[in-house]
């Protein structure tokens, strides 16, 4: 049966919890037909019946690992088969890892974060774009982050894969201009997702302290963020949306208790 071309579908990656989880949920709701890929797949399979019942007509879900090209390129043909070309992809999957200087560094964390939250991206985009083109377009967007836009020690490597995505976002909108791509950066600043936990390697009470004394972002209110958009009118692109838990000024400056 070939896929239904009337619906709205959207690619989520790192679906597995936090932004990627929350943001699959509320698409569901928009009634979009909601792919989602990680490398956590009994996450996933829980996930799908919320899917449904949140208003999704249809769900797509498999093992996704962004870093290998791969399964990269297996995923986004297993998603295509079941639920069409991609109208909207969420370039969600990412990671922060330790919080080392660049002098104490050994450089393992290093490669993790620049595999993961750039070539990720770059190899989800790359493999959705020429099926997005000759469909007649579609929007990619990118969950980046405060940290790419203000660095702070100790952060230096996940602060520029961050800053990365601004390059890639600004480069792909001149390389893609007038064939119906539109590309958008959502970047968080205090979130309170399973973010901490894997940056601290597994160490929930050091996790945890992070957000001692202050409301932080939910994974709920960056997915609306991502919603919004990706649902503008076909003519309007949000190029970046800055989101920031009141109680955060910038990296260094939050209010606490």
């Amino acid at each position: 049966m070939s896929p239904d071309t009337s619906k709205k579908t959207v690619l989520v990656t790192g679906a597995s919890s936090g932004i990627g989880e929350a943001t699959a949920l509320a698409f569901a709701r928009e009634g979009y037909a909601v792919g989602v890929g990680a490398r956590r797949v009994e996450r996933l399979t829980a996930l799908i019946p919320r899917l449904r019942e949140a208003g999704a007509p249809e769900t797509f879900q498999a093992q996704l690992d962004v870093c290998d090209q791969g399964s990269v390129r297996d995923y986004v043909a297993a998603f295509r088969e079941a639920l069409g070309t991609p109208d909207v992809l969420i370039n969600n999957a990412g990671l922060a890892r330790g919080t080392e200087t660049i002098r104490e560094a050994k450089g393992v964390a290093w490669r993790e974060m620049m595999e993961t939250n750039v070539f990720g991206v770059l190899y989800m985009t790359q493999e959705v774009l020429d099926p997005m083109i000759e469909a007649g377009g579609g929007t990619i967007i990118m969950v980046g982050s405060v940290a790419g836009r203000q660095a702070y020690a100790g952060g230096s490597v996940y602060c520029a894969s961050k800053r990365a995505l601004q390059s890639i976002c600004a480069s792909l909108r001149i390389e893609t201009l007038g064939q119906g791509i539109r590309v958008s950066s959502v970047d968080p600043g205090l979130a309170d997702t399973e973010f901490g936990v894997v940056r601290f390697s597994g160490d929930q009470a050091k996790a945890d302290k992070v957000y001692d004394g202050i409301q932080p972002l939910t994974g709920a209110d960056v997915a609306e963020c991502i919603v919004f958009a990706a649902t503008r009118p076909p003519h309007v692109n949000i190029d970046d949306i800055l989101v920031m838990p009141t109680i955060q000024a910038d990296p260094w400056h939050i209010h606490r208790g």
